[in-house]
């Protein structure tokens, strides 16, 4: 029979076990070890749980060498059957100054997007992704990147040209490229300045919505400073035809974008 000393022993050996470790994990059990996580997913989604998935994908560059457009694609559609669906994307960056890139309610598209960001450093890329149970899920990827993409001011700021195309949007659809959808690409013409280049205040979209002709809204895009100038955002929507499409929105100086999107 073991004496109490042994019991003792075997309780603190138990306690400094894997079950310790996990508990006291600094990362908060990322698959990608980075310290910054439990503060992003505190900053991005609160108090809730988030659960790591491989079905959330998140592609980006192995390598970005424009840390001022770096190109991300970000698909949720492995969530459709869980959850009664995907409610909302959010992007979020660990190491970015800002942390929050956008946040994106699918309604009617299909949970998935292409976009571009700025990155300030090599950093995990986060999808925290909602289904309409409540729960979270996070997909991740690393992106080494040069660095200084947020603290650069952008081409058309640095040449002066951004004021005689701000707000002007262009927009394509483009039919059969994945089975059941019809991919439509924007592109709103805008600074999208971060606020941390000297004499250089943050001015950047805030929201978009596809919205058709009986006022119905087919999706809608929050936006934040990492999103790249003049953004250029892909999405996909169901196959079938809308008339009267019109991309609305504005940016943080009340500043309106309403074009038309043609079939």
């Amino acid at each position: 029979m073991p004496s109490r000393r042994d019991v003792l022993a075997l309780g603190v050996g138990m306690a400094c076990g894997p079950l310790a470790f996990a508990q006291d994990d600094p990362t908060g059990g990322d698959p990608l070890g980075s310290m910054q996580y439990p503060s992003l997913r505190e900053q991005t989604i609160g108090q809730a749980t988030a659960k790591f998935s491989d079905v959330v994908i998140v592609k980006g560059p192995a390598f970005a060498d424009d840390a001022m457009n770096v190109p991300l694609l970000v698909d949720a559609r492995g969530l459709n059957t869980v959850g009664g669906g995907v409610a909302r994307i959010r992007v979020a960056v660990d190491r970015n100054p800002v942390r929050q890139v956008l946040d994106f309610e699918p309604l009617r598209a299909l949970p998935m997007l292409a976009f571009r960001i700025r990155m300030e450093q090599a950093s995990p890329v986060r999808a925290f992704v909602q289904t309409k149970d409540g729960q979270w899920h996070v997909g991740s990827t690393w992106v080494q990147a040069a660095g200084g993409g947020c603290t650069v001011p952008g081409l058309t700021r640095a040449d002066g040209s951004w004021s005689q195309t701000l707000g002007q949007v262009q927009a394509r659809f483009f039919n059969n490229v994945l089975e059941g959808s019809r991919r439509l690409r924007v592109r709103v013409m805008h600074p999208m300045d971060t606020g941390l280049v000297a004499g250089i205040p943050a001015f950047y979209i805030e929201e978009l919505q596809l919205v058709d002709g009986a006022g119905q809204v087919w999706w809608k895009l929050a936006l934040h400073e990492p999103v790249s100038e003049n953004p250029l955002i892909t999405f996909e929507l169901p196959q079938q035809a809308t008339s009267g499409l019109r991309l609305v929105g504005r940016d943080n100086n009340g500043n309106r974008i309403d074009a038309e999107v043609g079939a």
